[in-house]
């Protein structure tokens, strides 16, 4: 066997100088007993070869980080072409919600799971590495390039970072409760999937307590009170779904405290669903009227104990407190503490969200792009341009506001020409901070790095005023495709592109073709639709789970 070795070992040393990628000795060796084979195979990667040239290709490509998988970071990463980036992924949820079907989940109208997609199902299907951590990011390093995060499941888990070529940021917005004492203590909240569950198990809590012997007539009134704090598409849609849920199963298996049951709507405006149309907001008042759901609107929540809301009305300046059972909090949306971080280092500290230019790139930051409601597009005034725009029209330096004799023309009046577009300036409005927009958001800057380098050879989008060229890309258009708001009792309201209004029990049906359509994948849209079937046959389920 040690010559064999020896053997073996000069042979290969022979081969060594030669081009194939594997070599073969092929040794017969005789013995007493009889012949044999030994095969010998050495397989080495050769400098220039195409496994050499694969693992550079892929130490090549561009590290994209998106922190986030909800509307945003998900069209996102659907739209990305995966082959082209080295793409990984932190969230402290493993799964995309459904979440204008959250109000639907609270009271057992759908299933949490329903509207649920696993993130790595949604991987799965790209047929591409992509690496998910389900964390938290709890800090951005803008001058490293570099994201903290933090594991959300064990707390002895070592904390870890990431490095990034581009960072997209896509994590949402928190609750934004200004600030009001108690809120944070005693009040619900509905911005995530493990929210909706617990209403729901909250809503029965009420109904179980108020039937237990030994209380009295107050307290169990109080237990069954259901307070709402905003005016807004999910304050609306919860209470009236509460109402259908209460009116259509719960009085039904609580019949002795059916007449004690109270649902208030607390707006601090003039009118509920203040961002649709007139006619809308007219409409969903009367019907809650009907349904006896109270609506007070100009009132300004001070105060929430575990047993009352103290609130302030604007127009008399006169302070009342109600007893609640249950308090939906739904205001608005703030910025969370890793992004208000990353604010204070880039120069946005004074800002109350992260701003981000046409083209969803963080200001002051060359490879970091923010989507969603963590992030508001800030507009170029028109008045901040409008010389550069002159000066660039007027090539030969002829002055366009004088007339060929160098006098100024009498029909062009800058001063008044200047104040319409401050006028203008002061009617932009930032948009919604809705699941359409955060979507679109997504969909348009993956279209941009799928086509960056073509791009950047060939710029489509608009001419610079202030430095030579075009940009890059077209800048991003939000395209509104209109916006449902259900009433409840198999009614709904919608408002829809031209100007088109739709309220009643046929917009209800138009309403869920829209949101099963609009599913993540087949399982959830199947799902969604038997639940719905499901409610239809046998009713809600009241089930403390």
């Amino acid at each position: 066997m040690t010559i064999l070795s020896s053997f073996v070992r000069r042979a290969s040393g022979a081969f060594s100088g030669s081009s194939t990628y594997s070599r073969l000795l092929v040794l017969c060796t005789l013995s007493l007993s009889g012949g044999g084979l030994v095969a010998y195979s050495e397989s080495q990667s050769e400098p220039g070869s195409p496994a050499s040239e694969h693992g550079e290709k892929e130490r090549e490509k561009k590290r994209v980080v998106l922190l986030g998988t909800g509307w945003a970071g998900i069209s996102f990463l659907k739209d990305l072409d995966v082959s082209s980036y080295d793409v990984q992924v932190v969230s402290p949820q493993n799964y995309f919600a459904f979440t204008p079907l959250l109000p639907s989940v609270t009271c057992g109208t759908v299933e949490a799971r329903s509207i649920a997609e696993p993130v790595r199902n949604i991987i799965k299907k790209r047929n591409a590495e992509i690496q998910f951590w389900e964390a938290e990011a709890i800090k951005i390093d803008a001058a490293k390039n570099e994201v903290f995060c933090k594991s959300n499941i064990d707390k002895e888990t070592r904390d870890f970072s990431l490095e990034y070529d581009y960072l997209i940021i896509a994590v949402g917005a928190q609750v934004n409760t200004f600030g009001t004492p108690g809120v944070l203590e005693n009040c619900h909240f509905l911005k995530e999937l493990e929210d909706a569950q617990k209403i729901r198990r909250t809503v029965t809590d009420c109904f179980e307590k108020a039937v237990l012997p030994g209380l009295s007539e107050e307290e169990r009134k109080r237990n069954l009170h259901f307070v709402i704090v905003g005016g807004g598409p999910t304050g609306v849609e919860f209470a009236a779904e509460l109402h259908d849920y209460i009116q259509e199963d719960l009085i039904n298996l609580y019949p002795t405290v059916k007449d004690l049951v109270r649902i208030t709507l607390i707006q601090s405006g003039d009118h509920i669903l203040n961002s649709f149309d007139e006619r809308i907001s007219s409409f969903a008042e009367k019907k809650f009227q009907r349904d006896g759901i109270e609506v007070l609107t100009e009132c300004r929540v001070v105060n929430v104990s575990d047993k009352e809301i103290t609130m302030k009305i604007k127009s008399t300046g006169a302070v009342c407190s109600i007893p609640h059972g249950l308090v939906l909090w739904s205001t608005g949306v703030g910025t969370r503490p890793a992004i208000k971080d990353f604010m204070e280092q880039i120069g946005q500290g004074k800002r109350r969200v992260l701003a981000t230019n046409e083209w969803l790139r963080v200001k002051e930051c060359e490879n970091v792009y923010a989507l969603g409601d963590c992030a508001t597009i800030d507009q170029r005034k028109v008045m901040e341009d409008i010389s550069t725009i002159f000066a660039a029209a007027d090539k030969d330096n002829s002055d366009l506001l004088k007339d060929p004799q160098g006098n100024p023309r009498r029909e062009v009046d800058i001063e008044g020409f200047k104040l319409a577009l401050s006028h203008v300036d002061t009617q932009m409005k930032s948009l919604p901070a809705t699941a359409q927009v955060a979507a679109q958001q997504g969909a348009y800057l993956a279209r941009n790095f799928n086509r960056r380098q073509q791009c950047i050879e060939h710029p489509e989008g608009p001419r610079r005023f202030r430095g030579l060229g075009r940009h890059h890309f077209r800048p991003f258009r939000y395209k509104h495709f209109g916006q449902f708001a259900p009433l409840g009792g198999e009614q709904a309201a919608a408002e829809l592109p031209g100007d088109w209004v739709s309220m009643g029990h046929s917009t209800q049906w138009l309403w869920y073709s829209v949101y099963a359509s609009k599913q993540v994948s087949w399982r959830t849209r199947v799902l969604v639709v038997s639940d719905w079937t499901r409610r239809f046959i046998f009713g809600r389920d009241s089930s403390r789970i």
